[in-house]
């Protein structure tokens, strides 16, 4: 988190590396991550990364601040909580606002009565903002394959 470029860094080489797979076709790649790995994937979307779509579940939402941002390629599915304390309204509406001055083609879904890693089943920490919410957690798959179907019908 403190180091956005080593991150960007990194992503794209796992980005680079999955392209290498033989099995792998170019033109129909997405990414998915949670919690931190749904800031990744938000980040290779931010990069401006040719690929079809990100999907991030309860993921971290705060822009890099000292990493300009290029054109957003990557469609853009967030999954959220309503009281996810890592990610509060503020935060929310932020991130929206981003995507939208950025011209992304994005869409969010956010879960009312859900915090934070609402697709862990053994997530049980009230105090942290963790805990397991069945209902979010099958909405939010059944959101992601819909939005997977989509992207890569084109």
């Amino acid at each position: 988190m403190e180091d956005r470029k080593m991150l960007r860094k990194r992503i794209y080489a796992a980005l680079n590396a999955v392209k290498l797979l033989p099995w792998v076709d170019d033109n129909k790649i997405a990414a998915i991550g949670f919690c931190f790995g749904g800031l990744c994937v938000l980040d290779l979307a931010r990069s401006g990364a040719d690929i079809r779509g990100v999907v991030s579940f309860h993921g971290l939402l705060a822009a890099a601040e000292n990493i300009s941002n290029n054109q957003i390629k990557a469609r853009i599915l967030a999954l959220h909580g309503h009281d996810d304390p890592m990610g509060p309204p503020e935060q929310v509406l932020a991130f929206q606002d981003e995507l939208t001055k950025a011209g992304a083609d994005w869409q969010m879904y956010i879960y009312g009565n859900t915090v934070h890693a609402f697709t862990n089943p053994i997530a049980n920490d009230p105090s942290f903002g963790t805990v397991y919410q069945p209902d979010a957690d099958r909405r939010s798959w059944i959101a992601m394959k819909n939005f997977l179907e989509e992207v890569f019908s084109d």
